[in-house]
């Protein structure tokens, strides 16, 4: 019997989401583009290292980055075709680093070891070389490479893997909507990172916004005793991994402390499916499915993107703008970029695209504190973001250091409820960049 519960964690608050705009319609498989520009730096760490050059020939899957560093990851075309230039860009999270730019010819001819493999016939060493080989990185956002994550330090034991099926943030739907495709992929990459981990219990922690989803899990991972599908409330921010295990299995991770130190990895959904394609099949992490989402565009949905792809040109693919965007978030509203321009390249670890519409992108005027306790009420760290804010802006950071300033997980929660429209997350990052900056500075 899988176990189906409805935990959660203090704080945080389920919040109108706009998950109705994209998650009853189709993923639309459609869109080829012309040209892509794809960074070499889409990924926690070191920047890839180029290894084309201009008017090479390149196939869809060739490795056109090699990881440079132990963090870092390959790159591959997600076209065939011509290298046009290699330029220095800017990507959607504010990298500079160098993006190659690819003609598509329209061939789509294949450049990667196509396979048909079985768990049964891969190593766990196997599976971290083909994950590695693959590029996969993490695809909820953060985009750590995953070979990293799933390599232990000797000695170290991992007790679970969970796979992050929560997808919490707001408009966002592209995971929601993998899980509906591929159940048996997500359950396949979930049984493979046991695998290459040695861990002998695996969970899939899902909202109870998603019953296809959860419904498609549950058969799927039916004939493995040592998978369970853990059903959460519905709750901002139930995705973040820390929340998710608490959920999940009651472990709490102590403050300082990672989630490996617990025994614990977490992995989200569709980088699961990645591990399945890549380890059993060859395919690099070329593509990913997008949310276009938001009240500016006149048919928000879900589209499948090749890497590199120009936004401005997905955007016209589905039907262009209903009115001007006041602002382009890349991702969703509590966590997402602001873009400033819709000609940025998306990336790997891209979930969305929100176009919010001018009224939607008004800022509220900000007006003193008036000391309610609502963001102490729903932070889901239990710090006082109020107290945080002070000292930030006071140049007070040792203070706010001393009230856990760097356990904030820059979830916006507390922007989100203050009556006073303060920038509170807007100042903690501030305060944490400064932190980071001395330390730095001090080596």
């Amino acid at each position: 019997m899988k176990k189906v519960s409805k935990n959660t964690f203090k704080g945080g608050k389920h919040i109108h989401d706009f998950k109705e705009l994209t998650g009853s319609k189709p993923v639309n498989f459609g869109f080829v583009p012309k040209t892509v520009t794809i960074p070499l730096s889409q990924h926690s760490g070191a920047e890839a290292t180029c290894l084309v050059k201009k008017n090479d020939l390149v196939k869809v899957g060739q490795k056109i980055g090699q990881a440079s560093a132990f963090i870092s990851a390959n790159v591959h075309s997600s076209v065939s075709g011509k290298v046009k230039s290699i330029d220095d860009i800017m990507t959607a999270t504010g990298v500079k680093c160098k993006g190659i730019t690819i003609e598509n010819d329209g061939l789509d001819e294949i450049g990667y070891e196509q396979k048909n493999l079985t768990i049964d016939q891969v190593s766990a060493t196997d599976i971290i070389e083909a994950i590695k080989e693959a590029g996969i990185v993490g695809l909820g956002g953060a985009g750590f490479p995953t070979h990293v994550k799933l390599t232990a330090r000797e000695g170290q034991i991992t007790d679970y893997i969970i796979i992050n099926c929560a997808e919490c943030e707001p408009y966002l739907t592209s995971d929601q909507l993998m899980m509906e495709l591929y159940p048996e992929k997500v359950v396949m990459g979930l049984l493979l990172a046991m695998k290459a981990m040695n861990a002998p219990k695996g969970v899939l922690g899902i909202e109870d916004n998603k019953p296809l989803a959860i419904k498609k899990l549950q058969q799927a991972s039916k004939d493995y005793p040592n998978i369970v599908v853990s059903v959460v409330k519905t709750k901002y921010p139930q995705g973040d991994q820390k929340r998710l295990i608490q959920a999940t299995t009651g472990i709490v991770v102590p403050s300082g402390s990672s989630t490996s130190a617990v025994g614990v990895r977490v992995i989200n959904a569709n980088t699961a499916i990645a591990i399945n394609d890549a380890v059993l099949h060859g395919k690099p992490l070329y593509e990913k499915l997008v949310t276009m989402t938001g009240h500016a565009l006149k048919d928000p949905q879900n589209v499948m993107v090749r890497v590199g792809s120009k936004v401005s040109d997905i955007v016209e693919f589905i039907g262009g703008y209903k009115e001007e965007p006041g602002k382009i978030i890349s991702g969703g509203p509590m966590m997402g970029e602001t873009q400033f321009t819709p000609d940025v390249t998306t990336g790997k670890a891209i979930g969305g695209l929100l176009f919010m519409t001018q009224e939607e992108s008004k800022p509220k005027a900000v007006s003193p504190c008036i000391r309610c306790g609502k963001c102490v009420d729903i932070c889901p760290v239990y710090l006082q973001p109020l107290y945080l804010q002070l000292y930030v802006l006071k140049n007070k950071v040792e203070q706010a250091q001393n009230l856990h300033l760097m356990d904030c997980i820059e979830c916006g929660s507390c922007s989100y409820i203050c009556p006073s429209a303060r920038p509170l997350v807007e100042a903690i990052r501030l305060g944490k960049l400064e932190v980071r900056s001395k330390k730095k500075d001090s080596k």
